[in-house]
């Protein structure tokens, strides 16, 4: 019986191997064979979670064929996968990726470290600031106070508690978005809302739009679910969307879906203008696509007095082409799994119809404690602290790379939780290799794209202030030399470290 549960294809494989940059030589170092390099690269792709554990591999033949390469450089690479436990082999089953006994199996996603882990590993893999205190304290207190009532009841609200989606349609309004209650569902965080839009409106092979880069766990729900991305190219710099680019995409491939976040984009902090939003809302009318805004970002603008655009769905009122999600786990803490979906009645009348058989519902203490927050003024405070922390950490990140990591280019963005970074010509997957062993945890770019782009990025979140952001900045510095290198700079261990 195979053992494989999936399969990559000779070009599928050729292309994410391609996309990995050569690693530059340092003085006194050699090439390594290409048997070796291809080794190595599957193992990156598989360490990583690009290639799945349990993925049947092309044959040697097929493989080289698509590599440009001989059968004997493919057959030697696989044999050394095997010696390293990252292949097995079965005749006539043929070979599939594995893991050595030991390792964990590699995150699809970005997940974050356990506690436990924290004390000598700096996670810069998950951006999310620790809780704001006392807020959430008292909101969970305000959120007990208001139990009983509900407790009486099954529990059970598809669409979110009333007065919480009340208080979210009203907090729209104010904004000049005219909004009614049954207009919006209350969803167990962003990721929830998206994946029941895409099951709704993206079903198995349909296309999505999305942009390149883009946040990798929205991706990889969009993979398992299905669909066929179809990448659309950011603007060069924090200039937002490249709207000639997307009216061609929109008009040509006529994607179902287009996801979008307009709001300091994940990952690379860009903030689309008004003009961008509204002739984007135009061109997806126009094609038929649902416009999927992820707004969990709009509240975290860093820079005092900045005018922010008005909200996409500002220029679809009523909801016929525009879906917003937004959610309270980035503006107030990933713990908090509450967020919620703005469209059209309808819209919202076939999402909960089709909640039924997914999670039935968002827990009801923790949307009383949202709704704490909003209808007190908790929110507002905690938001403004969030801004201050965040603003904080993102100069002491950008003045540690800068020192250390001269060579290293990015922008900086004037909200968000991400600096998008291109690293002097170094792979960002082997980056994020060496970080592992010297101490920092790091995501690479081609997790943020499709079929491996952004190989010479790693996006690095604003999770981190003072001494330990120059502590990760230190560490990424030994992490380049190591890839540069093979010798990590002084050859010290990573010390354990406590913010």
């Amino acid at each position: 019986m195979a053992q494989w549960t999936s399969a990559v294809g000779a070009a599928q494989l050729a292309r994410l191997l391609n996309s990995q940059q050569d690693r530059p030589a340092g003085p006194g170092t050699r090439r390594p064979p290409a048997y070796r390099a291809l080794a190595d690269g599957v193992r990156l792709l598989v360490l990583e979670g690009r290639v799945p554990v349990a993925a049947r591999l092309p044959a040697e033949r097929e493989l080289a064929l698509a590599l440009s390469v001989s059968r004997t450089t493919v057959a030697a690479a696989y044999e050394a996968l095997r010696t390293e436990g990252f292949l097995e082999s079965r005749r006539g089953a043929g070979s599939w990726t594995a893991v050595p006994a030991g390792n964990p199996l590699p995150a699809r996603g970005l997940e974050p470290l356990p506690p436990e882990a924290l004390g000598s590993m700096i996670d810069l893999g998950t951006a999310a600031l620790p809780a704001p205190e006392p807020w959430l304290t008292r909101a969970v207190q305000g959120a007990l106070e208001e139990l009983p009532p509900y407790a009486h009841t099954h529990g059970d609200y598809p669409a979110g508690l009333p007065a919480l989606r009340a208080m979210i349609a009203e907090r729209y309004t104010a904004r000049g978005i005219p909004t009614m209650p049954e207009q919006i569902m209350v969803t167990t965080g962003a990721m929830g809302a998206i994946d029941a839009i895409c099951h709704l409106f993206g079903g198995r092979g349909e296309r999505i739009a999305v942009e390149s880069p883009s946040y990798a766990n929205i991706l990889q729900l969009m993979r398992e679910a299905g669909a066929r991305l179809v990448p659309v190219a950011m603007a060069e710099g924090l200039t937002g969307w490249d709207l000639d680019r997307w009216r061609q995409v929109l008009r040509e491939a006529a994607p179902r879906i287009a996801y979008v976040v307009a709001d300091f984009h994940n990952p690379t902090g860009a903030l689309a203008d008004e003009d961008q939003r509204r002739r984007l809302v135009e061109a997806a009318r126009s094609a038929g696509t649902v416009l999927v805004v992820d707004e969990t970002m709009s509240e975290l603008y860093l820079e005092p007095g900045l005018e922010m655009p008005r909200r996409v769905c500002g220029f679809d009122p009523a909801g016929s082409t525009v879906v917003t999600v937004g959610s309270a786990s980035k503006a107030f803490w990933a713990g908090m799994r509450i967020g919620w979906v703005r469209a059209a009645p309808d819209v919202i009348r076939s999402l909960v119809a089709a909640r039924a058989y997914a999670d039935l519902g968002t827990p009801v203490l923790e949307q009383l404690a949202v709704n704490w927050l909003f209808s007190t003024g908790g929110w507002e405070q905690a938001v403004e602290v969030r801004r201050g922390q965040a603003r904080e950490n993102r100069d002491a990140l950008v003045a540690a790379v800068r020192r250390e990591l001269p060579d290293w280019e990015f922008e900086v963005p004037q909200g968000g939780l991400t600096l998008w970074v291109r690293t002097g010509g170094l792979s960002g997957s082997r980056l994020a290799e060496a970080g592992e062993r010297v101490g920092v945890r790091v995501p690479s770019g081609p997790r943020f794209g499709v079929d491996g782009a952004f190989e010479g990025y790693v996006r690095l979140p604003f999770t981190v202030g003072g001494a330990v952001a120059e502590e990760a900045a230190a560490r990424l510095a030994a992490a380049a030399r190591l890839v540069t290198t093979g010798a990590p700079g002084g050859g010290e261990p990573p010390r354990t470290f406590v913010a």
